[in-house]
């Protein structure tokens, strides 16, 4: 089902009443406040210290990239006054740089002007060696970024790379300010309090009081590009409680005017949208909720630094003969039914989106098959106890599963459990509030980076429709680890030179054909190695007032990406 990717219906309705403003008469600040909840509380709003979506989106109404991607998955310049292409020359014939122009007259939210030499900062501050950033993959493969002068970048990469469109590209992407980080590099990135917590941006909005996992308070940026936006003045992004709390502040009571990822049984979202006060806005990505297998051994026995880290091998899940166990006592169509209904799809692939790069290969995990996963187990050597939990060499085959705290996932939880205990499986569950799960505290052992339990379950999506960066997140070294505050986005640990190797090819080839394959034979490598179990292809969901217009819901970027432009609308 795609029901109402965005309020463009009402949006197109507003326009029709009598008296209504028109977006060139509105002037900044005009709509006066908005209020946005996320129940998964924001923890930082510096994005490149949290793998956590709730992070980026909040990071990206302060923070902006060169160039970002629309609702039709698009790209369109932001900061860059175009896209380089080879048509244009911004492109070099070899496909080994990449000539990026910044708009004349940006200025930070504090005055100061923008300037490339803020950008090869970006750059250098992402790939410190001594850093722990989140998203380092956005910047595989380059050789070198220079500032040509004060409105010039110029990007080498080591290989002809087709697809130049990742670094400084998207709301995971985006410009940081030298002036203000220039003392926050390597190791001292979490120290940086002042900075992580309020960073100056060239984003429609400024912060003014943020609170880790409560609440954040942002004003309209009076430097923004855009002279008469953003149209709301204030923000209140509040966090914390369940989706069902947030559901109902927009459905039903009209304390809210945005609700984020209401991850609820189809029959309560649709019991709250009959409140009549807002509408869901539903559409399809490359969001997809899955369970990550762990390579390493997470044993508290184990000394803290040496925990989930590659230098011990996961003393069970090692055996691809029990990954592939797990996955094939699961009933697929069942969760989708009971967690998503028409907003969820069966998935059996890493990759869900866009269409044409899905592998069609994959889709006999669509039939649970309790036979093949007890005769995987019996091959593997493992035996049942005269408890039904098998054993082998003295050791129970038990698992700590651990996910955030949602209704959905813990019903998710529950059903795999039992299919996990009918072939001989003990899965001790876990979940921790969302705020922790998904923060960017490198000293909590309860973050999914960290992931100190054998299986964890969570969904996550990548920007563009370009999957690259995404397949690349799973080569060797690029794995949370203490040296990095164990940031990184090869969460399970998995390690294949050659799918390392394929992914090199991927990010070399520059023929379309020849990269949708390359896409779906990586996927394929990936999931059937069962290097990860996928579940649900789940739309993003979410709420808005039906008093507010402007918002068009993205799947391909941040949700907030066009936050300049939501508006009151008036009677």
């Amino acid at each position: 089902m795609k029901r109402r990717t965005a309020l463009m219906g009402a949006v197109a309705a507003a326009a029709l009443v009598p008296g209504m403003v028109m977006a060139e008469e509105r002037e900044r600040g005009s709509s006066g406040h908005l209020n946005v909840i996320y129940w998964q509380a924001v923890s930082t709003m510096n994005s490149y210290l949290s793998g956590g979506t709730k992070e980026m989106n909040a990071a990206s109404v302060v923070w902006e990239p060169l160039a970002r991607f629309d609702n039709e998955g698009e790209l369109v310049a932001w900061l860059a006054e175009e896209i380089p292409t080879l048509d244009n020359g911004g492109v070099s014939e070899d496909l080994k740089t990449i000539t990026w122009v910044l708009k004349e007259g940006l200025l930070w939210s504090d005055g100061t002007d923008v300037t490339a030499e803020d950008v090869v900062f970006t750059y250098e501050y992402c790939t410190h060696p001594e850093g722990g950033c989140s998203y380092r993959d956005r910047y595989a493969g380059i050789e070198s970024v220079e500032a040509v002068d004060d409105r010039t970048i110029l990007i080498t990469f080591e290989d002809a790379t087709p697809n130049p469109y990742i670094p400084f590209v998207g709301a995971g992407s985006p410009i940081i300010q030298r002036a203000q980080f220039q003392d926050c590099m390597g190791a001292r990135a979490p120290e940086c309090t002042d900075e992580n917590f309020a960073p100056i941006g060239t984003g429609p909005y400024v912060v003014t009081d943020f609170r880790p996992n409560d609440v954040i308070q942002f004003e309209a940026n009076e430097n923004y590009r855009v002279a008469n936006q953003p149209y709301f003045q204030t923000i209140t992004w509040a966090g914390g409680g369940d989706a069902t709390g947030a559901a109902r502040a927009v459905f039903q009571t009209g304390e809210m005017d945005y609700a984020w990822n209401l991850q609820l049984a189809p029959e309560v979202i649709e019991q709250m949208e009959g409140g009549g006060m807002g509408t869901l806005l539903v559409d399809f990505g490359p969001l997809m909720e899955r369970i990550e297998l762990n390579f390493t051994d997470p044993s508290p026995d184990l000394p803290a630094d040496e925990r989930a880290t590659m230098q011990h091998p996961h003393p069970i899940l090692s055996d691809i003969r029990v990954r592939e166990a797990l996955s094939r006592a699961i009933d697929r169509e069942l969760l989708t039914e009971i967690g998503y209904g028409p907003t969820g799809r069966p998935a059996c692939n890493f990759i869900v989106a866009p269409p044409a790069m899905v592998s069609p290969n994959n889709d006999d995990c669509l039939v649970q098959d309790m036979d093949r996963a007890n005769a995987l187990l019996d091959e593997a050597g493992w035996e049942r106890g005269s408890d039904g939990i098998r054993v082998k060499d003295g050791e129970r085959l038990e698992l700590l599963f651990q996910t955030s705290t949602n209704a959905v996932r813990q019903d998710f939880q529950a059903l795999i459990q039992q299919w996990w205990r009918e072939i001989g499986v003990e899965a001790r569950l876990r979940n921790i509030d969302a705020g922790v799960f998904f923060g960017s505290d490198p000293g909590s052992p309860d973050t999914y980076i960290k992931f100190w339990a054998d299986v964890q379950m969570y969904a996550s999506l990548f920007e563009g429709t370009d999957p690259t960066p995404h397949l690349e997140q799973r080569r060797c070294g690029r794995e949370p680890r203490p040296e990095t505050q164990w940031q990184g986005q090869n969460i399970n640990r998995y390690c294949n030179p050659e799918y390392d190797a394929l992914w090199a090819e991927l990010n070399r080839e520059p023929d379309p054909e020849r990269r949708q394959e390359l896409v779906i034979a990586l996927n394929d490598m990936f999931i059937q190695d069962y290097a990860h179990i996928p579940l649900v292809a789940r739309g993003r969901v979410s709420a808005a007032a039906n008093t507010v217009g402007g918002i068009i819901l993205n799947v391909w970027d941040s949700e907030h990406w066009n936050q300049a432009e939501w508006y009151r609308i008036e009677d």
